[in-house]
Order: structure tokens, then C-alpha cells, then sequence
């Protein structure tokens, strides 16, 4: 099987409970500490094997091998993809059945992580989840004032839209939003407005 690992808790001594994100499935799994094992961290994605037994609810994880990308080696990606990856966990943390759009969701990302952006990459992907999960609010709305936004739009976790002037936010130009909320597309939003959005997505999906 193949997965992503999207948290790591350590156990009794140094063995580590690992969740892992599968294409339908969300496993908790232990791996025992041992000289043998191969080095994993947060955002591997891996190929495993799961060994089950009847003394323990929890499935040891077994013949791991790191299906590594060669951006995994730069500091600055592996933070970024790391921090994206706890925003899975904590968004599917209490379900186990998953829908396949969350792996293949990572899995693109994963492939064009080093391409542009990385903050690019995930503020697109996070609108198609707000789209699959019927929260996107296309209508642009004003949460506060309930009235049409049609000049420059604020947001606030989970890209909820809001005048700048009801929020006390920075607002960014309505044409930008529309684009990548229609196209998924941040081509006409510069970087420092990236940054913001990312630290809106970091809020929690």
C-alpha cells in the first residue's frame, strides 16, 4: 500500500504511533523502535505493509520504504509541506473512511510542490476542498454586513468573505479572487498576498 504519513505521536520508549493517509482509508499504526527501520518523518510518502494481531487493536507498520521526491532534501519545501500536512490531520482526524479526493489532493500537490510556490500550490489546492466540501462561498457575500462584496474582499478562516472595513482586514482585488475561486488560479495575486492567504489556510482547513 501506499500512503502519507500525516502525524507522528510518540509511544512507550521510542516507539511512534504513525497515521498514515491512504487513497480511502485513514490508518493508526505502531512502529516498534529498532536499529532496522527505516527513517520516516512527518510527510513521507511511503509504501508499507500492515501486519495485524489479535492481541492489539492497532496494526504494526511494517517494510517501509520512503517513495522519496528530490525536493524533500530542501529545508524551506519540507517545512512548508509539513505544515500543510497537519492541516490534514487535523482536518479528517476523526474519520477513518476517506474519500480518495484528499490522497489524490496531496498527491498533486506532492508532484508540483517544487514547480512554483509552494504557498501557490497549497492556496489552490485548499479552494478545490473548499469546493468539494460545499464550502466555498462563491457568492461573495459578506458574512458581517450580509451585502454583495464588489470591490476588494477580506477573508477569514476557511475563506470566509467579508468586507476589509467589517473585518479590519487587509482586502485584496475582487477580479484576483474571482480567478481563483472560478479557475483555482492565483496567477494575478502577487506574492505577498499568497503569504497572507497561506497564513489564513494555516488556521485549519
Amino acid at each position: 500500500m501506499q500512503g502519507y504519513i500525516i502525524n507522528i505521536n510518540k509511544a512507550r520508549d521510542e516507539d511512534l504511533i504513525i497515521t498514515i493517509l491512504s487513497p480511502e482509508h485513514k490508518y493508526t499504526t505502531y512502529r516498534f523502535y529498532g536499529a532496522r527501520h527505516s527513517t520516516i518523518n512527518l510527510g513521507y510518502k511511503i509504501d508499507f505493509e500492515l501486519e495485524h494481531s489479535s492481541k492489539s487493536t492497532i496494526p504494526k507498520l511494517r517494510n517501509i520504504l520512503h517513495l522519496a521526491s528530490k525536493w524533500n532534501i530542501q529545508r524551506e519545501h519540507m517545512f512548508l509541506w509539513q505544515q500543510y500536512i497537519r492541516l490534514f490531520y487535523a482536518h479528517l482526524k476523526d474519520i477513518d473512511e476517506i474519500d480518495p479526493f484528499y490522497f489524490n489532493m496531496l498527491e498533486k500537490s506532492h508532484e508540483i510542490w517544487h514547480q512554483q510556490n509552494p504557498k501557490r500550490v497549497a492556496v489552490e489546492a485548499y479552494i478545490s476542498l473548499l469546493e468539494f466540501e460545499g464550502r466555498l462561498h462563491h457568492d461573495l457575500i459578506c458574512f458581517q454586513c450580509e451585502r454583495v462584496i464588489q470591490d476588494h474582499v477580506a477573508f477569514l478562516r476557511a475563506f470566509l468573505p467579508a468586507h476589509p472595513g467589517c473585518v479590519y482586514k487587509t482586502g485584496y482585488p475582487i477580479a484576483s479572487i474571482v480567478e481563483l475561486f472560478e479557475n483555482k488560479s492565483t496567477l494575478f495575486l502577487d506574492d505577498n498576498e499568497i503569504d497572507n492567504l497561506w497564513q489564513i489556510l494555516c488556521e485549519g482547513f
